[in-house]
């Protein structure tokens, strides 16, 4: 009990058109303890002030330390945060970053912010991402100090490309300092 009231609480961040049933965030969500998830009022047209204040206001009201699991969009919105909600982060799992500058629809996004993150970040990025090409993944993770992991071929890393559980992900948020314990489901689905 005093493991899992010290545990961070895991604020996931949903990218643009929110992460529907079978996504990895969505499963991790309805399945891991101390989890948060971050709702917009317009997953649709996203507006950059909107989104980065529904963040913040969630990391706000969350008891203790946060890491936060952004998936596209959601990245973006992750690296806009002000001070205030920066400073509550442990660490960020950053999974298939947008590219707000070639998208017409999240233009409100750019400019992407290019300096450090003041946290431990891992940004997981795909050689085959269609909102985002590896190359600029790799830029984001060298400009934000992040761990950078390729992955080959795995598309948007979402249930389309096959990633519903994505036992690497979960990996992943657990190196971070998330508590991934106890997942009866997970388990029986391996």
């Amino acid at each position: 009990m005093i493991l899992m009231a010290s545990s961070p609480t895991v604020i996931i961040v949903p990218g643009w058109r929110n992460s529907g049933p079978g996504h990895w965030q969505s499963l991790w969500a309805d399945r891991l303890p101390n989890v948060r998830r971050v709702e917009q009022d317009d997953w649709i047209t996203p507006l950059k002030r909107a989104w980065v204040d529904r963040l913040s206001d969630l990391i706000a009201r969350a008891p203790g330390r946060v890491i936060v699991v952004a998936h596209s969009l959601g990245c973006i919105a992750t690296t806009h945060l002000g001070p205030e909600a920066v400073a509550r982060i442990d660490g960020a799992l950053l999974v298939a970053p947008a590219d707000p500058e070639r998208r017409g629809i999240l233009a409100d996004f750019a400019p992407v912010p290019y300096q450090k993150l003041p946290y431990r970040s891992i940004l997981v990025a795909s050689s085959n991402d269609p909102y985002c090409p590896v190359r600029l993944a790799g830029a984001y993770a060298r400009a934000w100090g992040s761990e950078f992991v390729r992955l080959n071929e795995a598309g948007h890393i979402n249930i389309e490309s096959g990633h519903g559980e994505w036992p690497l992900g979960l990996a992943l948020l657990q190196s971070l300092g998330a508590d991934v314990t106890p997942l009866p489901q997970l388990e029986k689905a391996a």
